[in-house]
């Protein structure tokens, strides 16, 4: 009965993205876009741990202002599995071309869902994993020295063995946006969304990165994933290009909106 709910749930919500998403994205069928001066590819953004879809505004703003449909999904953070399942019910509503842009955790969440979606153009990851089959958040964290995220993490017991995660709200701006305005960050921390520690434990399956060319953008004071654990993903996933932001924090969404949605453009075209 728990299988057939949460299939008939996700049949459901693709019907309803489909029947909500504005006509520019129905009308932008994939001969058209690819003709000069045809419909632009729609931008979906997927958001990580600890945040949520409003991460993305000041990308999603600049994205729009470069003609760009841009669709920002809510990541539910439950699981590796159930969070592939729902952003692949969310692209089945998108007609044409779609450039799939993935923060922190939502990089695992865009490389599974991407997998054998022909639409699916490139991969854009935003200080994001890029696993190989098998790996989880927490296997790629480890290998690499440098996350300082454990010590600041707040577990809430869930009842049935696992937990959900926040970043303690008094540690927040240090550990995950420390480039970000003090106010901004505090918002931030009060409206975090949690993560269930089975979704940062969820092992990977086939990566859509080894089919669908990718872009990287790293930001070098990222405290969250490893500087080096980026730099080697972006390595083996052959990235078409990479881009480092000193300085920046994990929370590049945030501080440095307009060099994401640079890097998101590049992947576009």
């Amino acid at each position: 009965m728990r299988t057939f709910t949460l299939t008939a749930a996700l049949a459901l919500v693709a019907g309803l993205v489909a029947t909500a998403l504005p006509l520019s994205f129905a009308a932008a069928d994939t001969a058209s876009a690819e003709r000069p001066g045809g419909p632009k590819p729609t931008v979906v953004l997927v958001h990580g741990a600890f945040a949520e879809s409003s991460s993305w505004n000041g990308v999603v703003s600049r994205l729009r202002d470069r003609g760009y449909p841009v669709v920002a999904v809510a990541n539910p953070l439950r699981s590796l599995d159930t969070d592939v399942a729902y952003l692949r019910a969310v692209l089945a509503g998108v007609r044409g071309p779609v450039v799939l842009a993935g923060h922190s955790y939502g990089g695992l969440v865009i490389s599974g869902a991407a997998t054998g979606n022909p639409n699916v153009r490139s991969l854009a990851y935003i200080a994001a994993f890029a696993p190989e089959a098998g790996e989880s958040a927490l296997d790629l964290t480890g290998e690499f020295p440098g996350s300082t995220l454990p010590p600041t993490l707040n577990p809430i017991p869930l009842g049935d063995g696992t937990n959900d995660l926040t970043i303690k709200q008094e540690l927040f701006r240090e550990q995950f946006a420390a480039d970000v305005p003090r106010q901004e960050a505090a918002l931030m921390a009060a409206t975090q969304r949690p993560v269930r520690d089975a979704a940062l434990s969820g092992a990977a399956g086939a990566p859509a990165w080894r089919a669908i060319p990718s872009w990287f953008l790293i930001p070098t004071a990222d405290k969250n994933i490893p500087l080096e654990a980026q730099r080697f993903m972006a390595e083996r996933a052959d990235a078409r290009g990479v881009v480092e932001l000193r300085g920046a924090s994990h929370a590049v969404t945030v501080s440095r909106p307009s060099e994401v949605a640079d890097l998101i453009v590049r992947a576009a075209r």
